[in-house]
């Protein structure tokens, strides 16, 4: 990737929000050259304090790098900052890797990559999952989309991110296998939040209960992360509601697309829609939990 085979790539990240920082600072831990772009200045403060360069334009970010890394909500976003006079494609040089870590619909990741490909740079979806906690941590599942060659050439920037990094596919089966990793952490929340409750209003010690349905075939990594979160009531986000309806959005979509039902995933999709609509878009996605004790009679 870089000129210099023996040096790390200059990587150019554009997005810093709850799990873009972490994890442009454990690439720069690792080594690796950064210079980031976001629209908040204290992030980019942030960047700085930890080592990495800041940018004052898509543009100038992406000018040098051999790979651009991009860690933004939603499709639009993607579209916003890779397209157009100002775009990474307009501005990156030729040869160069984008890893898009974003999570979006499949569909995006495979118009990004054919738009990419005419401008003779190459592109990755690599969605992940993990949370806050497993992007300071450096542990988290990244799920690939793209060419063999591509993914081997940036399988060692994913090694200072993730613990689990896996190609999926052609382009667009990384987003896929996120969509389904997002079903399964929502029907789990959900099934822990009414498991909650139900101990609650039943008397039982909630801590005691949890430790050991974490020790039995209920344990999963859901219960494991959330289970403080559960327990005191603390709905910081980690990765909010509002980012976890748009995926159950995509993933009900691109299951309705390929002839998938959906039946359980469909309910929770309603229910962290509703939750939203109550105003709790900005919490932690364990704020399900509020909906269950609303639906219980309880004021939350």
């Amino acid at each position: 990737m870089s000129p210099n085979p023996t040096a790390l790539p200059k990587v150019a990240w554009i997005g810093l929000g709850i799990m873009g920082s972490p994890m442009s600072e454990n690439l720069l831990k690792a080594g690796y050259d950064v210079t980031g772009f976001t629209l908040e200045q204290s992030k980019l403060d942030r960047l700085t304090a930890a080592g990495g360069k800041a940018a004052s334009s898509i543009a100038e970010a992406v000018a040098d790098a051999d790979v651009v890394i991009t860690m933004v909500p939603a499709s639009p976003q993607v579209e916003a900052i890779a397209y157009g006079p100002e775009g990474i494609l307009e501005n990156v040089r030729c040869g160069a890797l984008l890893i898009d870590m974003s999570s979006i619909t499949p569909q995006t990741s495979v118009d990004l990559a054919e738009q990419a490909k005419a401008k003779g740079v190459r592109v990755l979806d690599a969605p992940v999952s993990g949370g806050e906690a497993g992007a300071v941590e450096a542990v988290l599942s990244i799920m690939v989309g793209g060419e063999q060659a591509d993914f081997d050439s940036a399988k060692p920037v994913l090694e200072a991110l993730g613990k689990t990094i896996v190609l999926c596919g052609p382009h667009g089966s990384g987003q896929t296998v996120k969509a389904a990793n997002q079903l399964i952490v929502a029907v789990n929340i959900q099934a822990c939040a009414e498991a909650v409750v139900f101990l609650e209003k039943s008397g039982v010690h909630l801590q005691a209960a949890l430790d050991v349905l974490g020790g039995g075939l209920a344990g999963s990594t859901v219960l494991a992360r959330k289970k403080d979160n559960f327990l005191n009531r603390d709905f910081k986000p980690g990765f909010r509601i509002d980012l976890h309806h748009k995926d159950m959005g995509i993933v009900t979509d691109a299951a309705r697309n390929v002839g998938a039902a959906l039946p359980v995933g469909a309910v929770v999709a309603q229910l962290v829609a509703s939750l939203r609509a109550q105003g709790d878009g900005g919490l932690d996605h364990s704020a399900l939990l509020r909906g269950v004790e609303r639906l219980s009679g309880r004021q939350v």
